[in-house]
């Protein structure tokens, strides 16, 4: 028994370590690739192309009229602009939209407002079906908490003068940064994921994703690459991959940023985790082959999976979390394993690796990096608290199991002082996941007393974070259902 129990810990440790490892593989991309910048587009003499603007959305009572002024408000000539409201609504938001689509025909914009009853394919059906109409030689998407800048389409639409791209992707950036722990943790991992891995992607000439909004496409790209596609809930990823793969360029524009709203509820950011995670992995498990039989090098191969297969580390997370006040006992009280214990301290490194990854993203963009990086150890806490919630989304893709498209509910928060509490939206519902994690942090308290016992010291710091993780998502799981 002990040594099957270290042997599952020592797998799970080798796959958290590899992957932990990338970071600095993209560290290495980006000193190499620093001095390589973004040559601006040739400016064009040539009129204007037509964009078409979509904006897809369901019940998004609070947001839905900030997101159409926005748009609107984009400075671009509006004879070459048309937007789609694709509306899946089943509430007043039907109504708000169709009355934000008059206001704003009165006042000389092509603006349609589409209203499905059957949300048949989701968020991807419902960018193809209005794609089937669309004048647009080119098609921008923003989801409902976005607010795009006036001026994104004049930075964006040049970079199709190259007729090799097919889609251009802005970084995000965030309207609620500073409204709450929850909300600066989930910017830090945003900001590692935008500033980090899809500028050096883009680059280093690997593969990049369009995500989800605040981005343009080229209409002959999405036909080209099968058209948008239901079967995953990463219709963004999927449809990413695919134009990659029949030949077509992205660009990451770094500099370029979409303002948007973070979830300031943690239950809407498990519904939104649960999505990305479960996405990935259906995506990952759809894609992959046709990756390893394409023409690509290696290197950009072994990319690609990586990037497709980094959300199974969840389940390799609980594992280590589960065996760890095992291996504690069984350090103290069996004999013969002292080799593999030394052996261990390796595995620090891929702390150290996630550590810098962050470190890298926030100098880059923000001139007080080190506060915001104070907030690392809370951010690391809350990715392990998640383990339950997205371990559950790894399986349910890796077995076929088909769940709907859930959209993360927005509530326009922006000030410190919004409150969402009583607002509609609000996901009342307890799961079962919940007591899991909470029963998990239990778990560590036993187990930090267990490590105390015998006076293992290097072992209470991971176990603190463990305790903080599952006990602070599980508790505020609870207490933002209760509207508290």
């Amino acid at each position: 028994m002990e040594d099957f129990l270290l042997g599952a810990y020592f797998v799970s440790l080798c796959v958290l370590f590899a992957f932990g490892l990338h970071g600095l593989v993209m560290i290495y991309y980006y000193h190499k690739t620093q001095k390589i910048v973004h040559k601006d587009p040739p400016v064009s003499t040539e009129e204007l192309p037509l964009v078409t603007i979509q904006l897809p959305f369901y019940n998004e009572l609070y947001v839905v009229d900030r997101l159409v002024e926005a748009v609107c408000a984009i400075e671009y000539p509006k004879d070459r602009l048309e937007i789609q409201l694709l509306d899946d609504s089943t509430d007043e938001t039907v109504e708000l939209s169709k009355k934000l689509a008059e206001r704003f025909q009165l006042e000389g914009f092509d603006i349609k407002h589409i209203h499905r009853t059957n949300r048949q394919g989701y968020k991807a059906g419902a960018l193809k079906e209005g794609l089937a109409v669309a004048r647009g030689e080119y098609i921008a998407i923003f989801d409902a908490d976005f607010v795009p800048h006036p001026d994104f389409l004049m930075k964006t639409v040049p970079y199709f003068a190259d007729p090799e791209v097919g889609m251009v992707q802005t970084r995000w950036e965030h309207l609620n940064e500073e409204y709450s722990f929850l909300t600066r943790a989930q910017a830090l991992a945003l900001d590692g994921h935008f500033v980090i891995e899809q500028q050096i992607r883009h680059k280093a000439g690997f593969f990049i994703n369009f995500n989800g909004t605040g981005g343009v496409w080229r209409k002959a790209t999405i036909v080209d690459a099968g058209n948008w596609h239901s079967d995953t809930l990463a219709e963004d990823l999927d449809l990413s991959y695919r134009a990659q793969l029949n030949g077509w360029r992205f660009v990451f524009l770094n500099d370029v940023t979409s303002p948007a709203e973070l979830p300031a509820d943690i239950n809407s950011l498990k519904t939104q985790q649960f999505r990305w995670t479960k996405g990935a992995v259906e995506t990952a498990k759809k894609l992959l082959p046709t990756v390893w039989r394409s023409k690509l090098s290696l290197k950009h191969k072994l990319e690609c999976t990586v990037h497709l297969t980094s959300n199974i580390v969840f389940p390799f997370i609980m594992m280590v979390a589960f065996l760890n006040v095992p291996i504690v006992i069984i350090k103290n009280e069996v004999g013969g394993y002292d080799a593999f214990f030394s052996m261990m301290s390796i595995f620090v490194l891929a702390s150290i690796s996630t550590f810098l990854f962050y470190t890298y993203a926030q100098r880059a963009i923000h001139l007080d990096w080190q506060r915001r990086l104070l907030l690392f150890p809370v951010f690391m806490a809350g990715s392990m608290g998640l383990a339950v919630n997205n371990t559950r989304a790894v399986f349910e893709a890796l077995i076929g199991r088909k769940t709907e498209f859930k959209r993360t509910p927005k509530y326009k928060i922006e000030a410190n002082g919004d409150d969402w509490r009583k607002k509609r939206y609000v996901q009342k519902n307890i799961s079962w996941i919940v007591f899991v994690e909470l029963a998990l942090a239990a778990y560590f308290v036993f187990g930090i007393f267990t490590s105390i016992s015998y006076l293992e010291i290097a072992a209470i710091p991971f176990q603190l974070m463990f305790l903080i993780g599952f006990g602070t998502v599980g508790t505020l799981s609870l207490r933002h259902a209760l509207g508290r």
